[in-house]
C-alpha cells in the first residue's frame, strides 16, 4: 500500500520505569513518520489499564491541566491531590491514589486497619463544588495503588455521608472500624453525588470478601499481618451486610461479585450507594480517549508495554487493544520483553509482536535508551507496510 493512504494508531500502555504512556506513543509516532512519511495519518491515542498514571494519560490526551486541591492521605496528613476535567466541562477523572495511594504513605510504617479512602472523598467533593460542575456528567473513578482496605467508606464520608456504631457516634477510620457498622446517615451526602454518572476502573475482579477477596489478597502488600487480614475480611463482610439491608441487595452477591474487591474493595460502597458502574480500567481509558473511533479507519495499530505475557491478555492494555481493533487492521505489539510466541500471538488477535531489545543489554541501559529503541522498533514495523515500486 502507498504511504499516503496508510493510517496508523499508536496506543500503548506506559513502559514501566522507563516511558510514560504519552512519551511512548510520541517515540512510536516518530518511528511511523519518518518511515510512511507526511502523507500517511499517525493518530496518537495513549492509554492506561486504570491505575497509576491514568490522570496524566488522559489529561495529555484531553489538552487539559490538572486541577490542584487539598485533600489527606490514607492516614489523615494533609496533602495535595489533583483531579482532571474533560475540554467540554462533562467528564472528570479521578485517580484514588491521589487519595489513598501507597506511595504517599511508604515514609512511615504502615497501617493496614487505619487507613482510609477518606482522601479521594475529598477530591471528590472539591470537584463536585466547582461552580461549573453543572455541566458534569460523569466521573471517571481509577482506584489502582491504594492504601486501604475500607469498603469505599472513607470515600462515602469524604462526600458527606456517616457510618454509625449502635450508639449513633462515628465508627473509627478505616477497615478497623467496619465491623461496628450498625447505620448509615445519608442525610448530608453531597447533593450532586447521585447526579453524575460514576464510572470506577478496576484491573482485578477479586470479591470484596474470601480467599481472593481484598483483604487476602492484597491486605498483606499493605503491611496487614495474618491477625489483620481475618479481622479486615469479616469488617468488609459486615458492611456488604449493612449495605444489602439499606439498598434491597443480596449481601453474598455483594460478597462475592467480581472487581469489588479492587483497591480495599472500595468500590463495595461506592457501587451501591452512588450506583457507580464497574469497568475493567483499560476500557474506559480507551473509551474516554476514543479509541474505537481512531482505529475504524486504520490500518493498523501499534501497541506496547514492558512485557507481553499471558497477564497482558487479561484487561490490560494490549487486551482492550486487541478487543477494539476491526477486523483488517493489524494490531502490532512492541514491547521491552515478548513472552508469547508466533501461534499464541495470532491466537489471541495479535498481528505479531516484536521486542525493541537490539539485544542482550543491561536493564538500565535499556531504560535509558528506550525512546529510541521505541522509535526504531516501530520504523521498523511500518516498514512493512509500504509497497515498493
Amino acid at each position: 500500500m502507498a504511504s499516503e493512504q496508510l493510517t496508523v494508531v499508536v496506543a500503548p500502555d506506559s513502559f514501566k520505569g522507563s516511558l510514560p504512556a504519552d512519551e511512548a506513543a510520541a517515540a512510536m509516532a516518530r518511528g511511523a513518520r519518518a518511515v510512511l512519511g507526511p502523507g500517511a495519518t499517525v493518530l496518537e491515542r495513549p492509554l492506561a489499564d486504570g491505575g497509576e498514571g491514568t490522570l496524566d494519560v488522559l489529561l495529555a490526551v484531553w489538552g487539559t491541566e490538572p486541577v490542584e486541591v487539598g485533600t489527606v492521605d490514607a492516614i489523615g496528613r494533609p496533602r495535595t491531590g489533583r483531579y482532571g476535567i474533560s475540554p467540554d466541562g462533562r467528564t472528570a477523572l479521578i485517580e484514588a491514589a491521589e487519595g489513598n495511594g501507597l506511595p504517599h504513605v511508604s515514609d512511615v510504617p504502615l497501617q493496614p486497619l487505619r487507613a482510609d479512602s477518606h482522601g479521594v472523598g475529598l477530591i471528590a467533593r472539591a470537584l463536585l463544588d466547582r461552580p461549573e460542575s453543572t455541566d458534569l456528567q460523569e466521573v471517571l473513578l481509577c482506584v489502582g495503588g491504594s492504601a486501604s482496605t475500607d469498603g469505599g467508606t472513607g470515600l462515602l464520608t469524604g462526600l458527606g455521608a456517616r457510618f454509625l456504631d449502635a450508639d449513633g457516634q462515628p465508627v473509627e477510620p478505616g477497615g478497623q472500624g467496619l465491623g461496628a457498622i450498625h447505620a448509615i446517615d445519608q442525610d448530608a451526602l453531597h447533593p450532586r453525588a447521585r447526579q453524575v454518572d460514576w464510572r470506577i476502573a478496576v484491573d482485578v475482579d477479586n470479591p470484596a470478601c474470601g480467599p481472593r477477596g481484598a483483604a487476602a489478597v492484597f491486605g498483606p502488600q499493605k503491611g496487614a499481618s495474618p491477625e489483620d487480614v481475618p479481622v479486615l475480611d469479616a469488617g468488609l463482610a459486615h458492611l456488604a451486610g449493612v449495605l444489602a439491608a439499606i439498598t434491597g441487595n443480596d449481601p453474598e452477591q455483594l460478597r462475592t461479585a467480581p472487581g469489588l474487591g479492587a483497591a480495599g474493595a472500595l468500590p463495595l460502597a461506592a457501587s451501591t450507594l452512588l450506583g457507580a458502574r464497574l469497568r475493567p480500567g483499560a476500557e474506559l481509558v480507551a473509551d474516554a480517549v476514543g479509541l474505537r473511533e481512531a482505529l475504524a479507519t486504520a490500518d493498523v495499530v501499534l501497541t506496547g508495554e514492558g512485557s507481553l505475557d499471558e497477564q497482558s491478555l487479561g484487561g490490560k492494555v494490549v487486551d482492550a487493544v486487541r478487543r477494539t481493533a476491526p477486523e483488517g487492521c493489524a494490531v502490532v505489539v512492541l514491547a521491552g520483553r515478548v513472552a508469547l510466541d508466533a501461534a499464541a500471538c495470532r491466537e489471541a488477535g495479535i498481528t505479531a509482536a516484536l521486542s525493541i531489545a537490539p539485544g542482550p543489554a543491561p536493564l538500565e541501559d535499556l531504560v535509558a535508551r528506550a525512546p529510541e529503541l521505541l522509535e526504531d522498533a516501530a520504523a521498523h514495523a511500518c516498514a512493512l507496510l509500504v509497497r515498493r515500486a
